[in-house]
């Protein structure tokens, strides 16, 4: 089956890096750090200098690494990018991050980077979810509404996206992903219909930890906390299509296997899953069940699919870059399982990626088509 397809300009937007991807960025500073230390070299008898001249080289050599390394990740693309970062580590940064995003306070903006003006533009909503009973402190979820919403009355369809592990965060799609610049130019080129995308956060509030969206015995509950409470939270807010017809699923990475793993066990609450630099296996996490096979098994999609029942059909799409062969292993392998059991799958393999934010951000036009397609606009 052919993976869907949106017009060049969004591809092309998709695809492209920010200013502070830039290779020249790292190029640059190693350039610097190697000037440093022949300076350093040379003023060597000289103890002042010597010291200034090995700080200043170890300074340069750490942010060019850093800089080498996000260029490669696609993490920051921009200066609000940058300042977004910053303000989720506390004070001082978070004051820090405002300043360079020109003083910005307001919760409602702090993950977007789009015109209000555009008529194009989706709106952000912010509401913090935490779930005691399910041992989830506080969830921060982001949910992006369709232009004119506030001015209408219709219901619309809802694609649910999981960040990545560890370290992610439910920001993480609206910054490094771009979910917001991808959704106006879908919306500019009318390429899907208006939909609600809402971006979870399932580190119960340990970012650090690779929970992997499982249902943890004696800990967090995020399998259940997402199917269960942030869907039902989403569908009172605000004005959705609550039925598994026009409800989507989908993550990156450890956020993919989540996606996976979660939909396929709510086959009920989810009629398309949108998967992207995808896992089958725990990955190592098994220790978080506890030992148990038979709750790792029946968290392990690889076993599990060959035999589990639909129930109700599931259309799935799976993206990956050609330059993580392991990726595009996963995406296959888990497409014939899955057509095996005669479910509808699209792979897309996305030519020059790794498993980087780049190839996420590049297939996310594709996956809300996708999406758009399943909810039958």
């Amino acid at each position: 089956m052919d993976s869907p397809t949106v017009p060049d300009e969004v591809a092309d937007h998709a695809r492209a890096t920010g200013p502070l991807e830039s290779p020249w960025i790292w190029i640059i500073l190693t350039a610097l750090a190697l000037t440093a230390l022949v300076l350093t070299i040379v003023f060597r008898r000289r103890k002042a200098r010597r010291r200034i001249g090995i700080a200043l080289t170890l300074c340069l050599a750490l942010l060019a690494g850093v800089t080498g390394l996000n260029s490669y990740v696609g993490y920051v693309r921009t200066r609000h990018d940058f300042a977004l970062l910053l303000q989720r580590g506390g004070w001082p940064f978070d004051s820090l991050g405002r300043s360079i995003d020109g003083g910005q306070v307001d919760p409602q903006r702090v993950a977007i980077d789009t015109a209000p003006s555009d008529p194009n533009a989706p709106t952000v909503d912010r509401f913090d979810l935490p779930d005691p009973g399910n041992g989830v402190p506080a969830g921060r979820t982001f949910v992006l509404l369709p232009p004119g919403y506030a001015h209408e009355t219709r219901r619309y369809p809802v694609v649910y996206l999981v960040h990545g592990y560890p370290y992610g965060g439910p920001e993480d799609w609206l910054a490094a992903g771009d979910a917001a610049g991808t959704l106006r130019l879908l919306n500019q080129y009318k390429s899907v219909g208006p939909m609600i995308v809402v971006s979870v956060d399932l580190t119960a509030g340990n970012p650090g930890k690779s929970w992997d969206g499982l249902d943890i015995p004696n800990g967090p509950r995020l399998e259940t906390y997402l199917a269960h409470t942030v869907v039902t939270a989403v569908d009172h807010r605000y004005r959705t299509v609550s039925d598994r017809g026009h409800r989507a699923l989908g993550g990156m990475s450890g956020g993919a296997f989540a996606a996976l793993n979660i939909g396929l066990h709510h086959l009920d609450a989810f009629g398309a899953l949108l998967i992207t630099l995808p896992y089958d296996t725990l990955d190592g996490n098994e220790p978080l069940l506890g030992g148990d096979r038979k709750l790792v098994s029946a968290n392990t999609p690889r076993n599990y699919i060959p035999t589990m029942p639909f129930p109700q059909p599931v259309s799935v799409m799976l993206t990956a870059g050609s330059g993580a062969p392991t990726d595009c292993a996963s995406a296959d392998r888990v497409a014939a399982a899955l057509r095996a059991r005669g479910q509808r799958v699209v792979v897309r393999v996305e030519h020059g990626f790794n498993h980087t934010w780049h190839t996420a951000r590049a297939t996310l036009p594709y996956l809300l088509a996708f999406a758009d397609g399943v909810f039958g606009r």
